[in-house]
Parts: structure tokens; C-alpha cells; sequence
């Protein structure tokens, strides 16, 4: 794996370099800088300021150029490796061409930045610019056109605000995250399927709520489905449905509901003689009870969900009396994950969204998280 971080003056990129290469045995790698240095990264007195001293372990291999550095990690690929050397699209376009490579961008406050840049000048004896002229770099160094970084953060795959007070702070929420997980570049098959299910989300046309499902027998997709009216309907987003349409609550008046479910969907698709004893349901939400009882009984083994629903234990009982598996399924975190405001839960009922791949299985009332394998 080679890890990518890129990110403005101070957001924090060196410390999880020397984070992955002290508790993931990572090595760093180093590019040369060919532009001058940015005024970003001077002295009130235009002084470039040193970075930090690397830690003793941080073993460096620098290169001229990103084709000698690409060259010398793809011939070790098993590996770790880490650089905080992204300058410009060629590097990224260069890096990108890889499947074991892992953009991530590190943002942080302008103003903790500041402060971070202070103490890192004053180490080196050096004035600080003001607030004021330290903005007015940042933002050249962001947002200049066509040499502006901000543009290569936006192509980044998991995104870092890192405003924490503290280098343990920060290791434990890192550590939380799980960023070198070898799902973030290949997914497990929950994930993948999952992310299936997700897609298929995105054709819901029901006005409450985004629902897709995959049926898989054999790691082979047999149906997917979504929720949304019948086929010859109108739409639920046109205005198909008068329940979805007004104000009803969660739960309420579901008997006048013209939509159908994403399991039914995909159940009707695949028909009892295609799914087999051995299929796996993928859910992006746990089934309510009219389609759990559908579920067992067209003879779905396992049914795996994300986001947890209002009858949760009621659908629980339904598969623990039947026999039929019921897991909850968190893929890996993605997009801006805030590294301050702690990585273990989340408000939609989620199982350890902080954690790579974690599943939870529910039998009945009780259940039990553990990681997938």
C-alpha cells in the first residue's frame, strides 16, 4: 500500500506519516520539490521555515521524480509506504494509475494552522507572519489558478479535518479510523456488495426514504432491487403515491403505501427458484416485517444490513424463529471524517462507523460485533 497525503501548511500530514510508519511499520518516501518554495511556508522575514525533525524511525527514500518513485514502489508493492509529497495533477495522475495507492487530504481550521506555524517558527527562531498575511499565503497556495492545491484534495478518497490538541488525541482517532485497512483499496464482499445495494439506492423514486437491495448466491449477483411504485405507475417522486406525498410519519398509515419495498423488488425479480438456500440478502436498511416474512419465506440464508429501522428486534425475532442469519454490516468510512469528534458510533443507529469493516450479528435480543475476516 502507498499512502498519499496532501494538505496545506501545518494541517498535519507529517504526524500521520510518522503515526503509519510507528504503529504500521510504514517507510517513508520522499519526493523532491522542484518549484520554489511557497511564501505559505516562510517567515514574516520570507524565511523558509524548516519542518520538523523526523522521527529516528523514519526511514526516507527520495526520489527526482514521481515516474523513479512509482517505479521503485510498484516493484514492492506488499510494502507500506507514505509520502506527503503531492504537489501538483501530474503527481496524483501518476500515483492514481495504481490500485494500491490511497489519496488522503488533511485539512485543519486556518487558525489552528496558524498556531501550529507559530510554534514551528519559533523552534527555529524565526517571526511568525501575522494572521492576516498568513491567510492571504494560504490562500495563494490553495487557490491560486492552476497551481492552487485545493484542487488535489477534492480528488482525494477520505478526507481528514484535523483540528485535535494533541499528537495521543490524535493516534487514538487514527487508530479508530483504521486508515491502512487493505478494504479501502480492494473491498471485502460485504463492502462490494453493499456498495451494490447502495447504488441501487439511487433509483429509489419514493419520497421517504432511499432504500436499494442485492440478492447474491455464490458471490454472484441474482437480483437487485430499490422502493418506489409499480411498474406502469406514477412515480412516488411524481406525486405516484398520496402517503409518501404528505407528511405521514415513519411507520404510520404504511397499509395505504403504494410503494413497493427494495426486497420485494429484488424477491420478485429473482422468483423462489433462483435464490436457493444459500442466497445473502444485502440491504442498505434492516427490513421492516412485512418483508422479513417474505425473506424467510422464499428461503434467503443470510441477510445483511447498514442502517438500523424503527422494528429492528421485531424483524430480529422473525429471523432468529426461522433460521435465517441477521448481520449488520459498517463499510469502511469514506468521505470528510472529522478526526476530533470521535469515530464510534453515529446518529443513524450505524455499528462503529469509526471502524473498517465491522459487522454485527444479531440473534434475537441479544447480539455481538466482530470484525470481518
Amino acid at each position: 500500500m502507498l499512502i498519499g497525503l496532501c494538505g496545506g501548511i501545518c494541517a498535519g500530514k507529517s504526524s500521520i506519516a510518522s503515526y503509519l510508519v510507528e504503529e504500521h511499520q510504514f517507510k517513508r518516501i520522499q519526493l523532491a520539490r522542484t518549484a520554489a518554495t511557497p511564501s505559505v511556508e516562510k517567515s514574516a522575514s520570507n524565511v523558509h521555515v524548516p519542518p520538523a525533525e523526523l522521527s529516528p524511525n523514519d526511514a526516507q527514500y527520495t526520489f527526482p521524480n514521481v515516474d523513479s518513485l512509482l517505479e521503485f514502489v510498484t516493484l514492492r508493492w506488499r510494502e507500506n509506504w507514505v509520502t506527503t509529497d503531492i504537489w501538483d495533477d501530474k503527481v496524483v495522475d501518476a500515483l492514481l494509475r495504481r490500485p494500491f495507492f490511497l489519496l488522503v487530504s488533511v485539512d485543519a481550521p486556518v487558525s489552528v494552522r496558524w498556531q501550529r506555524f507559530k510554534d514551528r517558527c519559533a523552534s527555529s527562531q524565526l517571526t511568525p507572519p501575522s494572521l492576516e498575511a498568513f491567510v492571504l499565503r494560504n490562500d495563494e497556495h490553495l487557490f491560486a489558478p492552476g497551481t492552487g492545491l485545493q484542487i488535489l484534495f477534492e480528488r482525494a478518497q477520505l478526507k481528514l479535518l484535523n483540528s485535535t490538541t494533541s499528537i495521543p488525541s490524535l493516534h487514538a482517532a487514527l487508530a479508530a479510523l483504521n486508515l491502512p485497512n487493505d478494504a479501502r483499496l480492494r473491498p471485502s464482499w460485504d463492502q462490494y456488495f453493499m456498495q451494490l445495494a447502495d447504488l441501487a439506492a439511487h433509483r429509489s423514486n419514493c419520497m421517504k426514504r432511499r432504500v436499494g437491495c442485492v440478492i447474491v448466491r455464490e458471490k454472484r449477483v441474482i437480483s437487485t432491487g430499490y422502493n418506489g411504485t409499480p411498474r406502469g405507475m406514477t412515480n412516488c417522486s411524481e406525486g405516484g403515491c398520496p402517503r409518501c406525498n404528505t407528511a405521514a410519519k415513519g411507520g404510520v398509515d404504511l397499509s395505504t403505501c403504494l410503494c413497493l419495498h427494495a426486497e420485494e423488488n429484488a424477491l420478485l425479480e429473482a422468483g423462489r427458484d433462483r435464490i436457493g438456500a444459500t442466497s445473502i440478502l444485502y440491504c442498505n436498511t434492516c427490513p421492516c416485517l412485512t418483508c422479513s416474512v417474505k425473506i424467510t419465506q422464499v428461503g434467503i440464508s443470510e441477510v445483511v444490513y447498514n442502517q438500523g429501522y424503527m422494528v429492528d428486534t421485531q424483524t430480529a425475532r422473525i429471523f432468529a424463529e426461522s433460521g435465517v442469519r441477521l448481520r449488520q454490516f459498517s463499510p469502511p468510512r469514506e468521505g470528510l471524517v472529522d478526526l476530533s469528534g470521535g469515530l464510534d458510533g453515529g446518529e443513524d443507529g450505524g455499528v462503529g462507523e469509526g471502524k473498517v469493516g465491522d459487522v454485527r450479528e444479531v440473534l434475537g435480543d441479544e447480539e455481538f460485533v466482530r470484525p470481518v475476516r
